[in-house]
């Protein structure tokens, strides 16, 4: 019996530079976000709130990083992953924490799902395209192609 087993994470200078890139897309759209990036536990790695961007957004962001880090998909996908049934629709949306509309998007590695990445501020498309900027920067995975 294995008494543990080795997990890989994103590093804290990946997820600091997939926050940097986040921003720079925000600012190339014209709107204020906030952008979090998690490891798989949700637990917080890199973080930052651009000045006007709504303060109500903040756990919003977190919890977008933390649902796609975890559940390695992207949180505008889940309610195609329910499907018709409408119990888990309702289920997974009054979990807190859970967030079921895009903008936060999972970070693999080699294949390895590291972590996860969260935007909020703007709309769920302008959000999602601020978190794929931060992936683009940092060379993950792209699992959408």
């Amino acid at each position: 019996m294995k008494l543990a087993v080795p997990q890989a994470t994103i590093s804290w200078e990946a997820a600091h530079a997939a926050v940097a890139a986040a921003v720079s897309q925000a600012i190339e759209l014209g709107v204020r976000i906030n952008v979090g990036v998690t490891d798989t536990a949700g637990n917080l790695v890199a973080f930052l709130r651009m000045p006007g961007a709504f303060p109500q957004s903040i756990r919003i962001a977190i919890d977008k990083a933390a649902t796609a880090g975890g559940f390695g998909f992207p949180t505008a996908r889940w309610m195609a992953v329910c499907g018709e049934d409408e119990g888990m629709k309702l289920g997974f949306a009054a979990q807190p924490g859970v967030v079921v509309f895009g903008g936060g998007l999972p970070i693999h590695s080699n294949g390895q799902l590291i972590g996860g990445i969260g935007v909020s501020g703007a709309s769920a498309q302008q959000d999602e395209a601020c978190a794929r900027a931060g992936l683009l920067a940092i060379g993950a995975d792209d699992t959408e192609a």
